[in-house]
């Protein structure tokens, strides 16, 4: 088993999952027939609307900057230095050996 690096001192703060909101509401999918010409159109379609949407919840990092700055989004450097770590290792700590 492999300790995470960090400061292990003290008491640990609290890491209690926070609630953000609900996920925006996603159009209903469209049904497609079996015509391979009607699939391309279909999938062409889809990547076009996907394109044109962001891949980031801009609601969602507004509300998280907000937190930061106001001071009440926790911030542990320990916790942050871990994750850079196991990420530029490709490591996965919830992995199972």
């Amino acid at each position: 088993m492999v300790d995470p690096i960090g400061i292990k001192t003290g008491t640990v703060a609290d890491r209690r999952p926070v609630s953000v909101g609900a996920a925006p509401s996603v159009a209903p999918i469209k049904t497609v027939a079996s015509e391979p010409q009607a699939v391309e159109s279909a999938a062409a379609e889809l990547s076009q609307t996907m394109a044109a949407q962001p891949p980031v919840d801009s609601e969602r990092v507004a509300r998280i900057r907000k937190a930061v700055q106001d001071g009440r989004f926790p911030i542990y450097p320990s916790t942050i230095a871990d994750r850079l770590l196991a990420l530029k290792l490709e490591w996965n700590p919830n992995a199972k050996a």
